[in-house]
């Protein structure tokens, strides 16, 4: 028990440390959209707001671009991971189950892609989008990122943990390979789509670049570009932009504190075979 306890205290002290030190980023935007604006910056540091103000988050609020930002953000993310979960685990079934000439070659391109960095096509993407006329439009923000070889990857292997038994009973009844994805695999899908769900839709409210090289127009700003041209169009003021930001930031906090069991452990099993 003393030689466990001795190992297990150093982990929590280094585990506690490292937890403060990801967080503390975090409070401290939090707590300086409660300053004013000569306070976030001030000497000497202040961690705690010299008196407290809500007025940067109420301003915020009620600003309609901020407001359309946000909405359009959440919209625009609520339907890439839908499509995002529908087409990856299509993909992901046809690697697992089905048998057709050239599989493994086409499975090793598929994983391949995984290793190619974002910027090293991202002049070539920016091109494709514009000989499609996709610019300024949503479509430009949810099509080319939809395929995903990580999450094909991902499902794939929580699919190969399914017993193949399921299947074969389904197919001495008759069913076919499409009712046998929405009627077996599907369902039974649910702790893996929660994961992909979560990562779909944190990767497309936290683009920035993207978004900035193919979205020009106000209107269609997502929340992460509008907080980059606050300084340009609100000017200094730090407190609102602290503010602003605590917000932006609450819908994602939001969705990994609910789901960040599921999410620990779905990986793990998706990891077993």
């Amino acid at each position: 028990m003393k030689e466990r306890s001795s190992v297990r205290i150093p982990r929590v002290v280094v585990g506690v440390f490292f937890g403060l030190a990801a967080l503390f980023p975090l409070a401290w935007m939090a707590l300086s959209g409660f300053k004013l604006n000569s306070d976030v910056l001030a000497t000497p540091f202040s961690f705690f707001p010299p008196s407290w103000h809500v007025e940067n988050y109420v301003q915020i609020l009620v600003d309609p671009e901020f407001s359309r930002a946000m909405m359009i953000t959440f919209a625009g993310a609520a339907i890439f991971t839908v499509f995002s979960i529908a087409i990856n685990s299509m993909a992901a079934y046809v690697f697992a189950r089905l048998d057709f000439s050239f599989k493994r070659t086409l499975w090793v391109i598929v994983i391949g892609t995984m290793f190619i960095p974002n910027m090293a096509i991202l002049l070539t993407s920016f091109i494709v989008v514009t000989k499609l006329h996709m610019l300024d439009t949503m479509l430009v923000l949810i099509l080319p990122p939809l395929a995903s070889a990580a999450q094909v990857f991902f499902i794939r292997q929580f699919y190969l943990n399914i017993p193949i038994a399921l299947e074969e009973a389904a197919l001495l009844d008759g069913a076919g390979r499409w009712r046998i994805f929405t009627r077996i695999f599907l369902p039974l899908s649910q702790p893996a789509f929660v994961v992909v769900g979560v990562t779909s839709f944190m990767a497309y409210w936290n683009s920035y670049v993207w978004p900035v090289m193919t979205i020009t127009s106000p209107n269609l700003y997502v929340v992460g570009q509008y907080l980059a041209n606050f300084r340009v169009s609100r000017g200094p003021e730090l407190g609102l932009l602290m503010a602003g930001s605590m917000l932006a930031a609450l819908p994602v906090i939001i969705l990994v504190l609910i789901f960040q069991r599921k999410i620990i452990g779905n990986i793990k099993i998706a990891g077993l075979k």
